[in-house]
């Protein structure tokens, strides 16, 4: 892998992001990499014996082979399930890129063969009045892979979020095709056509799984084909 830092994005909110970041850990851990992920921002979260805990976060603590403490994995915790802007207003908060890429360049500066950036949403989701969070992996200047939620519409996600990465200078490392709707019609179809259309390599597609489960999720994927 040229590149040991990757943001993970999406084509919309729910399409396994998490998932497939835990499985892109654990592919690099079998393969004796040290990885780290960190999700600077999580919008959504429930109360535990060690106060507010949002579970992507604990899942990305879970799958990566390096030890960080929760607020370093997870440095902006918002209670509510909503837009992390309008969460962060809600708590009279103010989110920023400067910021986020400074919790984010802290954990990048940790030794380690992989680091994830897990974002929220899709790719255009606002911080601020005037700020997104792509403007994250801009500042950072991290290649994307881009998590496709394999459901009617798709194509149109996927192609709209990919030419939206690359308007803004930055690389699509790979994709991987995430089958969220167990009855897709035309499921081959789809994915051959963004097979065409997508600017980078398919990392892998994942079956509808009943649970979560990132150690199959790590055999569908193949991350010695990342940019």
């Amino acid at each position: 892998m040229k590149s040991k830092h990757y943001f993970i994005a999406g084509t919309d909110t729910d399409v396994g992001k998490t998932l497939i970041a835990c499985g892109i850990l654990g592919a690099a851990a079998k393969l004796g990499l040290k990885t780290l992920a960190i999700k600077p921002v999580a919008a959504g979260a429930e109360q535990s014996a060690d106060g507010l805990r949002n579970s992507d976060a604990l899942m990305l603590m879970a799958a990566m082979t390096e030890s960080l403490p929760y607020a370093q994995v997870n440095p902006v915790l918002l209670a509510p399930p909503i837009a992390p802007h309008i969460a962060a207003e809600q708590a009279g908060r103010r989110l920023s890129v400067s910021q986020l890429a400074g919790f984010c360049r802290g954990v990048m500066m940790r030794k380690a063969d992989l680091v994830l950036i897990e974002g929220a949403g899709g790719w255009r989701v606002p911080l601020n009045q005037r700020e997104m969070l792509s403007g994250l992996a801009i500042e950072l200047q991290t290649p994307v892979i881009l998590v496709v939620g394999m459901k009617l519409g798709c194509i149109n996600h996927a192609v709209l979020t990919a030419e939206a990465i690359q308007a803004d200078g930055l690389l699509i490392a790979g994709w991987v095709a995430n089958k969220l709707d167990a009855e897709m019609a035309c499921f081959d179809e789809n994915l051959a056509t963004l097979r065409q259309l997508l600017p980078a390599p398919c990392l892998g597609v994942v079956p509808n799984l009943a649970r979560p489960d990132p150690a199959l999720v790590a055999e569908c994927l193949d991350i010695s084909l990342l940019a």
